[in-house]
């Protein structure tokens, strides 16, 4: 094998960095590539040379060539050489250049139509933000990083300080005195922006399905014996995992001679612990789980390792002398020598992916060259050789990371602070194209114990991207609902079964990531005109059926009820946890007990899940429960593959139709044989039956019915009638009441009123005659003013 060819040193697949020369608009010391109607690449070079090799952001330049015209205008800049400057004229945006050094006079880029505005070169950035390498140790806020979306519609991603690749894969550096921008001019058409972005810099890693299960992680010296009983009693406990995440004392740590410093990095299993690593992985893998081992590989590769004989020969070094080899990434032969001698054993063992948990800076021996960057590019590369798109998990290293899989957030600190920016974080990074965040869920360290705290964040990571426990070495910090009290052990067993269920749902919206459109974004994605979208940081869309608002702030003392501040974007909204529905186009205050969160099924939203014995996230189901927010017609396309050949997709659709009153599941197509020939289809309908109706099964906000359904010729039900959409809230009064930790007879003079047979508007305002405290007065007229039957 030449050193050419070396599998974990190659292009990443799909590039092509050069742009096609109609794109492409010269000077002397500049040069103008024309990417999109609103994507605009902007060069200037001392020397007259330009750059065409890949960078870390933009590895696809070879795109369709979009319509545009050139007016040479002005005389030459002097100095600039050239014959003066230029307009560039599409369908979006207009250009104009004098020629010369970049300079606010000079280089103004105007967009057209709704949005029109003007930027100019070094005014102050206004984007929406993006994402940021790391949460270790933020106790709240942090500023972000930018990203390519901003409510004046134009951005500008500097490039010019990022690294390359060179044609055969391995790395470049950047020719001092070049400046290298790429300038997004899309308005507020934020999903072209992005489209733009995507085309540019590539797409997303499309995750193996058991990737959206739920993760156990622990800092926790296990041994084999102790991880396996701890995974028999999730079982026992019906706590569905996918992914077994193993830290550092896998390997060894205290055991390492104290000649060779600590045990920080290591790449050798601790015998004590792990006798027999093939077995207990083999035993991981035949319970559905797979496995990543934590990494930390900043020391390099030292005597003790089982490894280092072949390392050091491979580095052309005498193993005899113990001589230490330094960890450096940018050492092609070290590189190949990393992932032949240290990697690709442990994974021949059962080790299905790795977690790069790098903490040491961006600096290397190359100028502008980022480790971590080197680790996330080369791991995925090495992980993607045997088929589909490989699997990393390590921190976020700048634009173009979204290529890179599962994002490793940091070292949490356990607070509501910290818990309180999570939603928004991890949505905002939809806006640099960075889709699955994976954070310390509990957190992992400091703080203080909060069984409350805990709960609403085991909530929050079912509805974010990786749904990962994690936690500090430390006997004090625990995730194993067990070990909380009746209240929130029950919540956290509920939420973690439903993540399992919801995987059916998350596959096909990984599918759709693949395409660039993230799993979690903010709600000004969906309403971009809407001032009010961008006043809710902690309200996202999750995938294209669901609005999720969590609660990341302690509950009411008085009412018991956690709340959290929601806009909703015009239709009708249905919580699929309490079947509540509201109009949208307003604010809401929506207020939950300790087992729910606020997750709002959009009107017409079809929403996939596993049936509730159906816990394997490796496995498509056999069976399923379709909710449906009956309002108004919608469908969904379920996607389906299987592990290793995710290129081979089943699709089905699912519609509702409400004028007929009919639901079908449609015939499979595609690669039909990687699902089940025959499934069982129950469709729960979030409102009450029509007069006649026969159901499998009703509830006070729902009713279901269930069909068998062959998948290549699809079935469907047809109801009486449709429908009758909206929930009397009186009954959630009453509870809310009954619950509330305040004065009997205020309460008593409240519930007479809701008792009322009187228009809901003249009950909210009576109820302000009574001595109720505000925050139970809250709860009561948020369920006053959701829809009730026949509101519509």
């Amino acid at each position: 094998m030449t050193e050419a060819t070396l599998p974990t040193i190659r292009p990443f697949p799909g590039s092509d960095p050069v742009a096609d020369p109609a794109a492409v608009v010269t000077g002397e010391h500049w040069r103008i590539t024309v990417l999109d109607a609103g994507t605009f690449r902007i060069e200037w070079s001392d020397d007259g040379g330009f750059e065409d090799r890949a960078s870390t952001f933009a590895i696809r330049r070879r795109v369709p060539v979009p319509a545009f015209t050139v007016e040479r205008v002005g005389a030459a800049v002097e100095g600039a050489g050239g014959a003066g400057g230029i307009v560039i004229t599409t369908e979006r945006a207009r250009l104009r250049y004098d020629g010369g050094p970049f300079s606010p006079s000079g280089l103004v880029l105007e967009t057209t139509g709704p949005d029109a505005n003007r930027w100019r070169w070094g005014q102050e950035p206004r984007d929406l933000g993006g994402t940021g390498r790391t949460l270790d140790d933020v106790d709240g806020r942090m500023p972000l990083e930018p990203g390519i979306l901003a409510r004046d519609g134009i951005t500008v991603l500097d490039d010019s300080e990022s690294f390359l690749f060179e044609d055969d894969g391995w790395i470049g550096t950047r020719v001092p005195g070049r400046r290298d921008v790429t300038v997004f001019a899309y308005g507020r058409d934020f999903d072209a922006a992005l489209r733009a972005f995507h085309q540019v810099s590539g797409a997303p890693t499309r995750l193996p399905r058991w990737a959206l299960g739920n993760w156990w992680s622990r800092y926790h010296p296990y041994s084999d014996t102790s991880y396996l009983e701890l995974m028999d009693r999730f079982a026992e406990e019906r706590l569905p995992f996918s992914v077994a995440v193993i830290d550092m004392d896998w390997h060894r740590v205290d055991s390492v001679p104290p000649q060779f410093g600590d045990g920080w990095t290591g790449y050798s299993w601790e015998p004590s612990l792990f006798p027999d690593p093939v077995a207990f992985l083999a035993e991981l893998h035949r319970r559905g789980i797979r496995t990543t081992l934590n990494l930390h590989p900043a020391d390099g590769v030292r005597a003790f390792e089982d490894a280092y004989t072949a390392v050091a020969e491979a580095m052309g070094i005498d193993p005899a002398t113990g001589q230490p080899i330094p960890f450096d990434p940018t050492d092609r032969r070290f590189l190949q020598a990393y992932f032949d001698q240290l990697h690709r054993p442990l994974e021949a063992q059962g080790v299905d992916f790795w977690w790069i948990d790098w903490q040491q800076g961006s600096e290397s021996g190359l100028p502008g060259v980022d480790p971590l960057w080197l680790l996330n590019h080369f791991h995925l590369l090495d992980s993607a050789r045997a088929g589909d798109q490989g699997m990393t998990f390590s921190r976020y290293a700048g634009p173009g990371s979204h290529r890179y899989a599962v994002g490793f957030s940091g070292d949490a600190v356990v607070s509501w602070a910290s818990l309180a920016f999570q939603p928004e974080f991890t949505a905002t990074a939809a806006n640099i194209g960075y889709p699955w965040w994976s954070h310390d869920i509990g957190g992992h360290t400091r703080g203080v114990r909060d069984d409350e705290l805990a709960t609403r964040w085991v909530q929050f990571g079912v509805f974010s991207p990786i749904m990962r426990l994690h936690s500090a070495n430390n006997p004090f910090i625990r995730k194993e609902p067990w070990v909380f009290p009746a209240e929130a052990r029950t919540a956290m067993g509920e939420a973690l079964r439903f993540r399992h269920r919801l995987v059916p749902y998350l596959h096909t919206m990984n599918h759709r990531t693949a395409e660039g459109t993230a799993l979690v974004r903010p709600l000004y994605h969906l309403e971009p005109r809407r001032d009010e979208a961008y006043r809710v940081p902690n309200t996202y869309a999750f995938g294209s059926e669901l609005l999720v608002a969590p609660i990341v702030e302690p509950r009411d003392p008085v009412t018991l009820h956690g709340s959290a501040r929601a806009w909703l974007p015009p239709g009708t909204w249905t919580d699929v946890f309490t079947g509540t529905v509201y109009a949208g186009d307003r604010f809401v205050d929506l207020h939950r007990t300790l087992d729910t969160v606020p997750v709002l099924l959009r009107d017409g939203g079809v929403l996939p899940l596993a049936a509730e014995d159906e816990l394997d996230a490796t496995a498509n189901p056999t069976a399923f429960e379709v909710l449906v927010a009956p309002g108004a017609s919608g469908s969904f396309t379920l996607v389906e593959d299987q592990e290793g050949d995710t290129d081979r997709t089943a699709s089905t659709r699912l519609t509702w139709d409400a004028a007929l009153a009919e639901f079908r599941v449609h015939a499979t197509t595609g690669a039909i044989d990687v699902v089940p020939a025959r499934r069982d289809w129950r469709i729960t309908f979030l409102a009450a039956p029509a007069d006649g109706q026969v159901v499998a099964a009703r509830g006070a906000d729902r009713f279901s019915v269930d069909l068998t359904v062959d998948a290549a010729t699809g079935g469907e039900v047809t109801l009486t009638g449709p429908p009758v959409v909206g929930v009397d809230a009186r009954e959630a009064v009453r509870r809310a009441l009954e619950r509330a930790q305040a004065g009997n007879a205020e309460k008593l003079a409240a519930w007479e009123i809701v008792s009322k047979d009187l228009p809901r508007a003249d009950r909210i305002v009576e109820l302000g005659t009574v001595d109720l405290p505000e925050s139970l007065r809250a709860v009561v007229v948020e369920l006053l003013g959701s829809v009730h039957p026949g509101e519509r």
